[in-house]
């Protein structure tokens, strides 16, 4: 997979996280369900409260993709409570505070599994060669704060320049202002446009995104 992404001819790799570096731990879904349902004492069946926070997650996902800004966690928390007849004038924001540690504590305990084959290796080979990486994800349920934990988890913030996720910058890949950031936090090392490669496994959001942009990308096919 790795072989074909041309480092050679790239000074500065952008990596979408997500269904490129790594994917959920087969667990950590249903107990996120399980959690939900007993934290807010939601009344529906447990089925029902999975369907729903499944399709807010793909809602508010598709809704940041279009209009490039970034529906806040705590949002969709509530659109979910709202759907499964919560009354959220009982709902405060020190509940969704506490909801999500519970929910960050249960994401450390039940890791993303790393999908890219020999990431290490492979992030070694591009520093080795003095080049720079960062991170650029689109966030939804899981922010970047506990995204970075993990990558510190797992010894890979050791090799990331920076990090960019959507609910930090307030603004989702496709659109062009996210790109923009990355640009704007290499601004010590005069690079062209196409110096920049970004890897993900998106065809709108990361490929056409960053191409739309002048960066070059490359496109991975997701493994679910």
């Amino acid at each position: 997979m790795k072989t074909d992404i041309d480092i050679h001819n790239h000074s500065h790799f952008s990596f979408d996280l997500w269904l490129t570096l790594i994917k959920s731990h087969p667990e950590f879904k249903a107990k996120r369900v399980e959690l939900f349902s007993s934290f807010f004492e939601v009344k529906k069946p447990i089925d029902e409260v999975a369907k729903a926070i499944k399709y807010y997650d793909d809602l508010c996902n598709s809704i940041n993709e279009v209009i490039g800004g970034n529906v806040d966690t705590f949002e969709i928390y509530l659109l979910i409570l709202h759907a499964l007849k919560v009354d959220l004038k009982q709902i405060n924001k020190d509940q969704l505070n506490e909801f999500y540690q519970k929910s960050e504590a249960l994401f450390l305990e039940y890791q993303p599994i790393i999908i890219f084959e020999n990431l290490h290796e492979f992030f070694e080979e591009i520093k080795n060669q003095g080049k720079t990486i960062n991170i650029l994800s689109n966030t939804g349920f899981i922010k970047g704060k506990t995204m970075r934990k993990f990558l510190m988890n797992k010894n890979l913030d050791q090799y990331i320049d920076f990090h960019i996720y959507s609910d930090e910058a307030n603004c989702s890949k496709p659109d062009p202002k996210i790109f923009q950031e990355v640009k704007n936090l290499l601004k010590n090392q005069d690079l062209n446009l196409n110096q920049i490669l970004h890897i993900g496994d998106n065809p709108i959001a990361d490929y056409k995104g960053a191409k739309d942009f002048g960066f070059n990308a490359h496109l991975l096919s997701p493994k679910i």
